[in-house]
Formats: C-alpha cells, sequence, structure tokens
C-alpha cells in the first residue's frame, strides 16, 4: 500500500525475532512436558541427550521462519485485524510440522526424535506463537499511532467508494495515511460525506495537482473514466514516480477468472473457471462439512435441548421452524432452525425481513438470533449436503424471484451450496441491508475460495453479531 520505512523494517524484524523466540521455546517446552515434566509416565523411555533436541529445535524453528516468510507474515505494514490473519499462521504452523517431521525422519538421528514430542509441539509451538504474534500486533498497533503520516493521498473521485475509501484509510493507523484531496470525474454524483474542502478541481486539474508536491499516492476510486483518461492516470504517476491503485468494480472482480482459449487459431475470451469448479476443492470442502457438522450437532445438540425447553415455554408452537429456501443451482430445499418468533408472525404481512427490535421476536428468540442460536439446527443441512459451513447464506424463494431481476449477477451467488454463515455475514450484511453489497461478498468468497478462507469466516462468525436480528 506504501513504500516501507524505518517502522516497516523495525517491525518485520521484531516478528521474525519473536517467531523464532516462540517456536523454539515451544519445540523446548514439548521436550519438558515429555521428559523431565512427570506428568507422562517414561516406562521404558530413555531420557535423549538434550543436545540433540536443542540443535533439532534450531534447525526447525529456521524451516519455519522460511514458511513463514514465504506466506508473506513478514509483509509490512500489516492490514486487518489479528483473526484475519490466524488461518494463515495455522497453514504455516502446520506446514513447518509436517515438513520438520519429514526431515527427522530423512536424517534418521539417533536415538530417533520422540513422535510424542512432535506431537505436542504442534500444541505449545501453535499456542505460543499466536500468544507472540497477539502481543506484538498489539504493540505494532500502538506504535503506529505514534508515527507520522508518511501516505497523503489525492483519491480521483467523489462517489460512494471515494467516502469510503478515505474512511478505511484513515481508520488504520498502521497505513499511516490521510487522504489531503480529491478530483472530480465527470458525471459523478458526489456523496455528502465527503468535506467540499477537500475538493481540489476535477479530472482534468490531475498535472497541476500532482506538480503542487502534495501528494504521493493516487487512487481511482471507481473506474467510469475514459481509457485515455485511465492511460494518462498512470504514466502521470509513473512519471512522477507516485504509488498509483484503483478501485475494482463489480465486473472486474468477476473478471479476475478470465479464460483465453483458441479454436482453430481463432482465440476466445471467456470467464475462468471458479475454485470449487475444481473436483479436488470440492472433495476438500464436502470433507470439512462433513467433520465440522458432526462436530457441530454433537456440541450444539445440549444447547438445542435447553433452548427447546426454553422456547416451549416462552410461547405456544412448535419448537423447530422449517422454511424453504434456494440451495445449489436454486433448487429448493427446506432449512431448519429453531422458532425465534410467534407462530402467526407472517400471516399479515407476507415474507418480510427481520428488523431490528421486530416485535414479532419472542423473548428467548431475540437472544437467539442475537447470538445466532436460532441457526444451529443447520448442522442437519450441511451433513445432509443441502448446505455447507460456508457460503453464501439461502435466501427464500419469494426474494430470489425479486432479486434476480433487479440485481445485476445476483443469481451467480447460486452456483454452489448455500451456507450457514458466509463472507457477507460477518462483515455485518444480513437481513434488511443492502442487496449489492452482499452480492460483491458472495463473489469475492465464491472467487477466492480456500479453506483457509473458510476458517477465517468460522472463526469471525464467533464474534460478528452486526444487524443479528
Amino acid at each position: 500500500m506504501h513504500r516501507r520505512n524505518t517502522f516497516d523494517v523495525v517491525t518485520s524484524i521484531l516478528g521474525i525475532a519473536g517467531d523464532a523466540l516462540a517456536i523454539y521455546a515451544g519445540f523446548m517446552l514439548a521436550v519438558w512436558i515429555r521428559f523431565f515434566s512427570g506428568w507422562i509416565p517414561l516406562y521404558d523411555a530413555v531420557l535423549p541427550p538434550l543436545d540433540l533436541y536443542w540443535q533439532g529445535a534450531g534447525i526447525a524453528t529456521l524451516l519455519f521462519l522460511l514458511i513463514f516468510a514465504a506466506l508473506g507474515l513478514y509483509q509490512r505494514p500489516q492490514i486487518g485485524s489479528f483473526g484475519d490473519k490466524v488461518p494463515r499462521i495455522m497453514r504455516a504452523i502446520l506446514w513447518g510440522i509436517g515438513l520438520a517431521m519429514i526431515l527427522a525422519f530423512v536424517l534418521r538421528s539417533e536415538p530417533p526424535f520422540s513422535r510424542l514430542v512432535t506431537g505436542l509441539s504442534l500444541f505449545t509451538v501453535t499456542v505460543l506463537v499466536l500468544i507472540e504474534r497477539y502481543t506484538l500486533f498489539r504493540l505494532e498497533l500502538h506504535w503506529a499511532k505514534q508515527q507520522p503520516i508518511q501516505n497523503h493521498i489525492t483519491i480521483i473521485g467523489t462517489g460512494p467508494n471515494a467516502a469510503r475509501l478515505k474512511m478505511a484509510l484513515e481508520a488504520d493507523p498502521r497505513l499511516r495515511a490521510r487522504v489531503t484531496a480529491f478530483l472530480e470525474i465527470e458525471g459523478e454524483e458526489s456523496d455528502p460525506a465527503i468535506d467540499l474542502n477537500l475538493v481540489q478541481g476535477n479530472l482534468s486539474d490531475l498535472q497541476t495537482h500532482i506538480e503542487r508536491g502534495e501528494t504521493n499516492h493516487i487512487i481511482l476510486s471507481q473506474m467510469a473514466v475514459g481509457r485515455s483518461d485511465m492511460v494518462d492516470i498512470i504514466v502521470k504517476c509513473e512519471r512522477n514516480m507516485l504509488i498509483f491503485h484503483l478501485v475494482p468494480d463489480l465486473f472486474r472482480i468477476l473478471t479476475d477468472r478470465v479464460d483465453i482459449q483458441s479454436v482453430d487459431g481463432v482465440p476466445l475470451l471467456g470467464m475462468g473457471k471458479w475454485p470449487l469448479d475444481h473436483l479436488a476443492n470440492r472433495w476438500l470442502k464436502r470433507a470439512e462439512d462433513l467433520v465440522g457438522s458432526i462436530i457441530g450437532l454433537l456440541l450444539s445438540a445440549p444447547v438445542i435441548a435447553i433452548l427447546a425447553i426454553l422456547i416451549r415455554r416462552s410461547s405456544p408452537g412448535p419448537i423447530f421452524y422449517r422454511q424453504e429456501r434456494c440451495g445449489e443451482s436454486g433448487r429448493p430445499f427446506t432449512i431448519y432452525k429453531l422458532r425465534t418468533m410467534s407462530v402467526d408472525a407472517e400471516q399479515s404481512t407476507g415474507p418480510v425481513w427481520a428488523a431490528k427490535d421486530d416485535p414479532r421476536r419472542t423473548r428467548v428468540g431475540a437472544i437467539m438470533r442475537r447470538y445466532n442460536l436460532d441457526e444451529l439446527p443447520q448442522f442437519w443441512n450441511v451433513l445432509k449436503g443441502e448446505m455447507s459451513l460456508v457460503g453464501p447464506r439461502p435466501e427464500r424463494p419469494h426474494f430470489v424471484e425479486q432479486f434476480k431481476e433487479d440485481v445485476g449477477s445476483y443469481m451467480w451467488r447460486h452456483i454452489y451450496k448455500p451456507g450457514m454463515t458466509g463472507w457477507a455475514q460477518v462483515n455485518g450484511l444480513r437481513g434488511n441491508t443492502s442487496i449489492e453489497e452482499r452480492i460483491k461478498h458472495d463473489l469475492f468468497y465464491l472467487e477466492n475460495w480456500s479453506l483457509a478462507l473458510d476458517l477465517k469466516i468460522l472463526i469471525k462468525t464467533f464474534f460478528s453479531h452486526e444487524n443479528a436480528y
């Protein structure tokens, strides 16, 4: 996002040093637990020479650091929440443990490394690295607030994208950014949230604005400019050694999947495959769903039982609520939820979304909806293969018929199974919120699917309660 400076270099070095200490300590803690804590009986096990483990832990630590670097864990500035980084950290640790085991097998030390130590180190290294990483994350956030502004940004455009971009850039102190000016685009309606004092002309004034020397970063907030204008912006930025970024629109996001084929020498440009078009990825996701739904059903069974008693006592009617939703390829299926509203909730209104302080909710139902507890029976839908743990939330046929005519690209969200939770939901886009924004988030998820992204969304689900009513 910006040029690296001393602060970025120092925090990167601290990250490397902190990881090295946590990883090495994690391995040696596993050795202590196995051989010296007394928690695990030794039986006939022989105490190993400690230098074997000191050296092995050192080599494994170097291997881990290389993997962490390869996965971009030392890139600065850090952007996003700590929870965003947990899946990548976990993936790096699993890679490190796996490669360390392979290396230990190839080297065949005498005596051999304890397999129990290896198993324990997965836990100890993970715990210490996460603690160390979170501590440095908070410290870096605190230190960044003391740093001077480095990125003086000019945004081309004054619409909603530009207003939201300014808010996002200035909200994260690690970017050390401030939007100092806007340039208008002809025909674009200005967002009322933009301070008119920061509007310093229009796109034709770009060169004059650059020559004032008050900016080092240009961002084009939307792509509704001519091809020649865009080329001109890029050339001006290159000539003046300014950083340039642009905000892609929805079509641009979709065309990340561009695929080029040739038929008898004639090139054909089309849309490439989604990640879940690949059979191996679909198997991985189904395995994730099977394991997750079984664990989810086992863990949630006592909770559902308690909630069932409360529902029965709080209002007349059934405990479970069944409703038709649109699933994969638009096929209808029956979704299961714990009832949170009165039995005749939609008798007079027809299908409507829940609203804040919705009077149709029961007292117990309001609490369940707040913490997504009414969704727990959907683990059964996941086990049956009608839903996935993560994916676009399934919508009711009534709303699907309405939105598929009015909202561009809406039906693409039905190309795969819907989910119990999704990227849009953990970003607060649920209920009566912007359908267009929800579609953007759903398509981003489908375009960028990975097991790590699923894990990230599942973790964020526990802490995301925005618009849950």
